[in-house]
């Protein structure tokens, strides 16, 4: 397969302002690619966009808000040119118990991981496709693969966007549009805080998910594990019964990733921002465009 060229591509990047989305940004511009920061800080992505010269830019963007987000898209699409790549990053994951967990923080995190990417999805579609060229990447996880106790909602909406994005890879088969799906396990961001590492889940660095990130630009494909030993070993755990997964995951402490640490303060501060940062969704007004009311930065990332 032929290598492309990331110079020049107009690349958008949302929930970029830091972590995964920052570190992605950071290693596109050094390759020569126009990138696009949509963050609910608009502060901090135009901070971080100064930050890596070349041709970036930092917008304000609320995901939740859709019509503001078709509204950033065309402003990028004036100020740079056709969005030749769409990432999907924005993301939160407050965590507990479903039993535990309010309607507002279900809806919350349903509306920003999920009816948001399903919005940006679709009007990437509609510019990529018929033009004949582009690619989205869906920003998923491990827990879109497979489900974590404590974090019931988060791996609802991480499943939906694996889902989301198989069904558009074939509806977009033979149109020059390609869609990858990046998994990575919990990765070392505000998103992670307070939660310790297991046997089984040892947490990653948001350089390690950059660098996935760019390297399916610049060799499409649909499936991206990150670190890349997860997509053999899912594969070969499919076939075992599922009492003996449930096992493995226990003796692994992989059914404790996402509650090791979950009451330290450490965590308890990012459930805090990220609770009082939005209220919970609903339709978004097409009326107006809200860049105050998203949950706060990267406590939206993947």
């Amino acid at each position: 397969m032929t290598v492309r060229s990331l110079a020049g591509k107009v690349v958008v990047i949302t929930g970029g302002g830091r972590g995964i989305g920052a570190a992605t940004a950071r290693m596109l511009v050094d390759d020569g690619a126009c990138v696009a920061i949509g963050d609910v800080d608009g502060e901090l992505a135009a901070r971080t966009a100064g930050q890596l010269g070349g041709q970036a830019i930092g917008l304000p963007l609320n995901v939740i808000d859709h019509a503001g987000f078709t509204a950033f898209l065309d402003k990028v699409e004036q100020q740079l040119g056709p969005i030749d790549v769409l990432i999907n990053n924005a993301g939160i994951m407050p965590l507990a118990n479903l039993d535990e967990e309010s309607d507002e923080a279900t809806a919350r995190i349903i509306a920003v991981n999920l009816s948001a990417v399903i919005h940006g999805t679709r009007e990437a579609v509609r510019r990529m496709k018929p033009r004949g060229s582009g690619h989205i990447v869906n920003i998923a996880s491990m827990a879109g693969k497979l489900g974590v106790p404590g974090g019931a909602t988060y791996c609802a909406t991480k499943h939906g966007v694996v889902g989301l994005s198989e069904a558009v890879h074939l509806e977009l088969r033979g149109t020059g549009v390609d869609v990858s799906c990046v998994m990575p396990t919990i990765v070392r961001t505000e998103l992670s805080a307070g939660l310790k590492d297991t046997r089984m889940s040892a947490m990653i660095e948001a350089e390690d998910v950059a660098r996935a990130i760019v390297e399916v630009l610049r060799k499409p494909r649909f499936d991206v594990y990150v670190p890349k030993y997860l997509g053999p070993v899912t594969n070969i755990t499919r076939v075992f019964p599922r009492r003996l997964t449930e096992l493995i995951g226990r003796l692994g402490g992989a059914d404790r990733a996402l509650s090791t640490g979950v009451h330290s303060p450490e965590r308890a501060a990012y459930e805090a921002r990220a609770a009082a940062s939005a209220p919970a969704a609903s339709a978004p007004d097409p009326e107006r465009q809200t860049t105050a009311s998203a949950p706060d930065p990267e406590r939206i990332e993947a």
